[in-house]
Parts: structure tokens; sequence; C-alpha cells
């Protein structure tokens, strides 16, 4: 039951709205950053080790318990520099709590969902979700970590109409970062629970960031980031 549950959490198809959000790879599509599989496959990998072992640790902190979501929540504001990413974090934490609420109900969800009407952090939700859906930890920062590089990839074969084939290609070759990534993360949150937050990793990747406020003040845009 928790391997399924784990699957249908990382599953594309689960109704949390990332499917409308590109991770960046639009802006990087129209910078020319991204091209095809080998130019993708370079973004993720980077992608992965910067905010996505941010959000990875994050989301098993939260699905630790150890620490407040909602001092986890502010140690993701402090990770996030860019406004539009705070704004589309925090626009798909609602849409997880809600999608996570009718899957897996729990008192717990029900008061982050009393207690923080605006929203957090979906890296937070997400360990939170996890932990609803009794998954563990590591579990919660590999959905995290694959998530990081899944949205960027799909989006890119209706970007560039890359074929299938060759973006699931450069998903499958990353699994062994992914693991480590996870790993990372996992003992990152082990040692927030005795440090607090600031044991927490805060890889940054400032091109990101500021492609990400770049599209945002687009007034045509296929993704919404």
């Amino acid at each position: 039951m928790t391997a399924a549950a784990l699957l249908l959490l990382a599953d594309g198809r689960f109704p949390a709205g990332a499917h409308a959000h590109s991770g960046g790879a639009e802006e990087a599509v129209r910078a020319g950053r991204i091209t095809g599989p080998e130019t993708l496959a370079a973004f993720c990998r980077g992608r992965l080790h910067t905010a996505g072992l941010t959000a990875a640790a994050l989301a098993a902190a939260a699905c630790a318990g150890a620490v407040p979501p909602g001092a986890l929540d502010a140690a993701a504001d402090a990770r996030t520099p860019s406004p539009a990413l705070r704004a589309t974090a925090r626009r798909l934490g609602r849409q997880l709590l809600r999608a996570a609420r009718a899957t897996w109900p729990a008192p717990e969800l029900d008061a982050v969902a009393r207690d923080h009407p605006g929203g957090l952090h979906q890296p937070v939700v997400l360990g939170l979700a996890a932990r609803a859906a009794g998954l563990a930890p590591r579990d919660a920062a590999l959905a995290a970590a694959y998530e990081s590089v899944g949205g960027p990839t799909t989006a890119t074969v209706r970007l560039l109409g890359l074929d299938p084939f060759d973006a699931t290609a450069v998903t499958a070759r990353l699994a062994g970062d992914l693991d480590r990534v996870a790993d990372l993360a996992t003992a990152a949150a082990d040692d927030a629970a005795a440090r607090g937050t600031d044991a927490l990793p805060a890889a940054s990747a400032p091109l990101l960031d500021i492609a990400a406020e770049a599209h945002a003040a687009r007034p045509v845009r296929l993704f919404a980031s």
C-alpha cells in the first residue's frame, strides 16, 4: 500500500496542478538553453541538484514531522528569492493540499488548511501529504526530487515537439542522481530535527530565479511557470 501511495503521489496525473507548470523549461526553451535531449538532460541535472535538493529536503522534513510546517514554510521562503516562484510554490501547495485531503483524509491536513489559508510551499505540503499516506521521509524526498525533473521533461515534449521516448530516457538516466539527492535530503531532514531549519540545504540556481521573473512578465505563455 505504501508503494502504491508513492506511485500515486509522484504520478503526473495526480490532480495537484503540476501539469500546468514547466519548472522553468518554457523560459529555458525560449532562451535557447534547451534545444533537444542533451540540453534538456543538462537542465534537469542542474535543477535536480539545486532546487530539487532543496525541495526534497523540505519534503522529507515535513514528512518526518519534527519541525512545524510553518517553520518549514518560512525556510522555503528564505530559499526562494524569486517572488514569482514563491507565488507558484504556494499556488501548487494549495492545490496539492486539496487533492491530498480528498485522497488521504487526516486531521493534520485539515489543520494546515485552517491555519494557513494562504497556502504553504508545495514541497512542505508534499511531505505532509506523504505522511498522511503512510510514506517515509525518504519517499517524500524521492517524490519531490522526481517532480523537479519530471515536470520539465514532460513540458519539453509540448514546447519543442520532442520525441516522448527521448524525454523519458532523460528522466530514466537520472535515476542514480535521483537516489543520491533523496539520500542527501533525508539526511538533512534528520539533522533539521535536531538543529532546526538551518540544517536544511539552500542550494541556489540564480538563473532559474531570473528566468521565473522574466516568464511571469510575459503576456503570452503556454505554462504558468
